[in-house]
């Protein structure tokens, strides 16, 4: 009897359904599996053949042929396990009728309990705007999933639960989808922007970055405060959308970190050691899996003494930073992860870190020197929109007595500015204004006369490129936003430019 069974792989983020067709027949008894399956899928014969037994059916000794369609499409993944077996408990009759619109995803265990896959919130996504009705999946993948509307969902826990079910022997009803509020996603975080000493030129300099998500370079020697700093983004970050966050779980849903099992609520932030590989960092690998870059999407990508990493790692940021996504070709398939995150690097002005500080003497030859700031190539600096020179701290900055102001008082401001951005690019398929295309950037940044003329000056003589160009304005729009100014002004475009002028005392 031959039988039809629906589920769905994945393709980056994308899930495509697959028809599992199952056939028993008589013959020498045999268990094949046709339709470019991988090794997990290939190895699921042993785990289906016991599951079906120790469920309490007896496991056919025929000749069963699975065929996964279309045959053209490479599948991976432990989770069709649960539609193999769904398959040939059909064709044994076992199950009364299964409807056209209903899948199934699910990874088994040796004793027929239906467990955890990886990417079952892209596939649920994926399926839903195909159109499908139901799914089953695990149970333990309930949480993440509990958020999607537009598909009844049913999680279930073993073999014996499902058949149940399909039989009519035991009604359930679909999950009832949690409804998501910004407010979920606040969390107390060890480290405050109040404990910070001095600095303040600095400390705008990230709240500019993070209120319009400007990839930010941090330049300044030893003990300076660049490191304390940076761990203290996350505390100022703007609360998530439901899109973001969505987005966010599909990517830790596909890239098998099996501790994150439910909707991430709070912006990633990333710190790779500066061993990382060019794999790590983008993506990849013989079984492609997400890389930083996709880990820290719409949060932060932090590297911390960034000319410590190799120049051909940090030269395949050059391409997601710009595009906001990562193409990994292979020979079967095109994958495609987001990476819209904000860099925040640091980095000593020199190898011994004291090249131009007052007090201590640099002990770096000019070729050391030069070789050392070389590893940031013009075209890896000319995307980061922000570069800005820690000062040492002074001992007056030490005891002064006076209260900073907190991380939460920051984030206010920031929220405020990413609201006004939303609102602005609710429209367009952009969340702050650092995405802004050269056609947005006509449209919603107006400046004034006196404005409009210092930057054409800057252009020529600071010798800007259209991309540093583009750059300032972007970064002058999220700077009247935090004054709640439509129209850039002179003093919102002058300290933009001031962000920028840090490369020519280094690099030029």
């Amino acid at each position: 009897m031959l039988s039809k069974i629906n589920t769905c792989v994945l393709q980056g983020l994308e899930g495509y359904g697959v028809e599992v067709e199952s056939d028993i027949s008589n013959g020498l008894p045999s268990f094949n599996i046709v339709g470019l399956p991988d090794a997990a899928i290939k190895e699921s014969k042993e785990r289906v053949r016991s599951a079906i037994s120790n469920s309490g059916y007896r496991f056919p000794m025929n000749r069963i042929t699975i065929n996964l369609s279309p045959a053209s499409i490479r599948k991976e993944g432990s989770q069709l396990d649960l539609p193999i077996a769904l398959g040939i408990l059909n064709s044994m009759g076992k199950i009364i009728s299964i409807e056209e619109d209903t899948f199934f995803i699910g990874e088994l265990s040796l004793n027929g309990d239906i467990k955890h896959v990886e990417g079952a919130l892209p596939m649920v996504i994926s399926l839903r705007e195909k159109g499908v009705k139901n799914i089953f999946i695990p149970l333990d993948n309930l949480e993440e999933c509990s958020y999607i509307t537009g598909i009844d969902i049913y999680p279930v826990k073993d073999i014996v639960d499902i058949i149940e079910i399909l039989n009519k022997r035991l009604r359930v009803k679909p999950i009832e989808p949690k409804k998501f509020t910004e407010e979920e996603n606040t969390r107390e975080y060890n480290f405050d922007f109040s404990e910070v000493k001095g600095q303040d030129t600095l400390k705008r300099a990230v709240e500019v970055a993070v209120a319009g998500g400007h990839n930010i370079l941090i330049i300044g020697p030893p003990g300076s405060g660049k490191t304390m700093i940076a761990k203290r983004i996350p505390g100022i970050m703007p609360d998530l959308s439901f899109e973001e966050a969505l987005e966010i779980t599909q990517i830790y849903s596909v890239s098998g970190i099996t501790e994150v099992e439910k909707l991430i609520k709070t912006r990633p932030f990333r710190a790779p050691h500066h061993t990382i590989s060019k794999t790590a960092l983008v993506g990849g690998g013989r079984i492609p899996k997400p890389g930083e870059v996709s880990l820290s999407h719409y949060g932060v990508l932090f590297l911390d003494e960034m000319p410590e990493f190799s120049k051909k790692t940090l030269e395949v940021l050059r391409q997601p930073i710009e595009d906001g996504e990562i193409l990994i070709s292979r020979a079967n398939a095109n994958l495609k992860y987001p990476s819209k995150f904000m860099l925040v690097a640091s980095m000593n002005p020199c190898p011994c870190g004291y090249y131009g500080d007052p007090k201590h003497e640099c002990r770096c030859s000019q070729n050391q020197i030069d070789n050392y700031l070389n590893k940031i190539s013009g075209p890896l600096l000319d995307r980061i929109d922000i570069q800005i020179e820690a000062s040492p701290i002074e001992y007056k900055d030490l005891k002064n007595k006076e209260e900073n102001e907190s991380s939460k008082v920051i984030k206010k401001r920031v929220n405020k500015a990413r609201k006004i951005q939303k609102e602005r690019y609710k429209n367009l398929d952009i969340f702050s204004n650092s995405e802004l295309t050269n056609k947005a950037i006509k449209k919603h940044c107006n400046f004034t006369e006196d404005a409009e003329r210092l930057l054409k000056n800057s252009f020529d003589s600071l010798g800007l490129s259209a991309r540093a160009y583009n750059k300032i304005i972007k970064v002058a729009r999220t700077i009247a936003d935090l004054d709640f100014e439509e129209t850039i002004k002179l003093n919102h475009l002058a300290e933009a430019i001031q962000y920028r002028n840090l490369d020519r005392k280094f690099w030029g």
